[in-house]
């Protein structure tokens, strides 16, 4: 009976310390565990780093300084193609205004027929205003300074009225010209001879432009 006592007691003992053995491998797991996880084991994140005032003015400065880069670019441009545009209008009008350019037509002493150079230069210079029918013309008779002034004005007179009416013959409207007289209150040649006097013998063409 003594025996059997001790042998119960000795496997209590062994149960008690395995029992003992296995709690506390059990907590150091535990506790291993936990050490892996806590935060303080854990490596800190990298915080970004907020940009510096310094940096920020610098930015700015450059886009500002690309920004105006860009306008004066866009000016520069704009401005080199309005001259452009400009030089190319004027050249333009340069051309038309050469095309309605008609030299001085000359009479004969006392005469206002056209004679065949004067109706030449008609019809090169009508073409031109029969294309561009919003320029004007204004024919203006003259006369050398031999005879009275009222003679002279009624000459002048017939001679701008014959030029006009070729004109209107090759097409030019008739409200269009205007038909005048200076007699020979404006000689182009001051002189008395008779080279003088054939200058003054002329019909003069003026144009008068489109008003805008």
């Amino acid at each position: 009976m003594k025996r059997s006592w001790g042998w119960a007691g000795l496997i209590a003992l062994i149960l008690c310390l395995s029992v003992t053995f296995l709690t506390g491998c059990t907590k150091k797991t535990a506790l291993r565990e936990t050490a892996v996880v806590t935060p303080e084991s854990k490596p800190a994140a990298k915080m970004p780093t907020a940009p510096s005032k310094v940096d920020d003015a610098a930015a700015r400065e450059k886009a500002a300084r690309e920004q105006a880069l860009r306008e004066s670019a866009l000016r520069e441009s704009a401005a080199k193609e309005a001259a452009d545009k400009a030089k190319k209008e004027a050249a333009a009008k340069a051309a038309i205004q050469k095309e309605f350019q008609i030299p001085d037509i000359h009479f004969d002493y006392d005469r206002y027929n056209l004679k065949p150079l004067a109706q030449s230069i008609l019809k090169s210079a009508a073409p031109a205003y029969v294309k561009y029918k919003e320029y004007k013309l204004v024919v203006e008779g003259h006369c050398d300074d031999r005879g009275t002034v009222e003679y002279n004005l009624a000459l002048g007179e017939k001679r701008a009225a014959e030029a006009a009416k070729y004109l209107v013959d090759l097409g030019v409207a008739k409200e269009r010209i205007k038909a005048i007289s200076y007699g020979k209150e404006m000689p182009l040649d001051k002189g008395q001879d008779e080279a003088a006097w054939a200058k003054n013998r002329r019909v003069r063409f003026v144009v008068v432009p489109p008003v805008k």
